[in-house]
């Protein structure tokens, strides 16, 4: 029981380092212009599961430098009575293929690494090849392969995920997604909302695993240029 009761720690882990990545487990292939930065910071629970995540936190300011998107992550894991997991460390994101708004196809390459600060400084990582298809200007496909290495064991799992992104204008759209992480699938529902050309927010619920537990997330995005 206790690996199920840890995995939606290990299965969040280095999630959403891009700007449309926001709180969703499926990354797209897109990184920030040049001369802009962004954060985002989310929020997420699991009510009524007494296995689940009591409550996870996530802040991640990114800006281009160069060729590449370069981010810090910071998350804080608590499950109910175990000591919270406290993880910090660096995000970079190339991509390699498509790297203009309008391209049909784009590809990435992204890495991050994460120290838990807590429990004795055990390190983790991630790897992952996110691809963007461009259906149209409202509807786009993001494909996720790589894979984690969980804090303390560094046991390797494979990361796979594809999602479906619809915007139905200028102010919603609708993500669906089916993601695989640290041995585990999970669905996600979720909105994103458009306050601003730069600044939206992100609505999300996700069940997780074979017993099907619930995360609600409410997660804040924006853009800024540096100078």
């Amino acid at each position: 029981m206790r690996a199920l009761r840890w995995a939606p720690v290990l299965g969040l882990f280095a999630s959403g380092g891009a700007w449309a990545g926001g709180h969703f487990d499926v990354d797209d292939a897109g990184t920030l212009a040049p001369g802009r930065c962004q954060y985002e910071a989310w929020l997420s629970r699991s009510p009524g599961d007494a296995s689940a995540a009591d409550n996870n936190l996530h802040l991640g300011p990114a800006c281009r430098v160069g060729p590449v998107e370069l981010g810090f992550n910071i998350d804080r894991f608590a499950l109910r009575g175990e000591r919270a997991a406290l993880l910090l460390g660096p995000q970079l994101k190339w991509t390699f293929l498509g790297d203009d708004p309008q391209a049909r196809w784009s590809a990435a390459l992204s890495v991050t690494l994460g120290v838990d600060a807590v429990h004795g400084g055990r390190a983790g990582g991630q790897f992952v090849v996110p691809v963007t298809w461009a259906l149209s200007q409202r509807l786009q496909v993001h494909a996720n392969l790589g894979a984690d290495w969980s804090t303390g064991d560094s046991e390797r799992s494979v990361r796979k995920g594809l999602a479906l992104e619809w915007a139905l204008g200028d102010a919603l759209s609708l993500i669906a997604e089916r993601n695989r992480a640290s041995g585990l699938w999970a669905s996600r529902l979720g909105a994103r909302i458009n306050l601003t050309p730069t600044t939206s927010v992100d609505l999300g619920f996700m069940r997780l695993g074979p017993e099907r537990l619930r995360t609600l997330t409410l997660g804040l995005n924006r853009e800024f240029s540096r100078h």
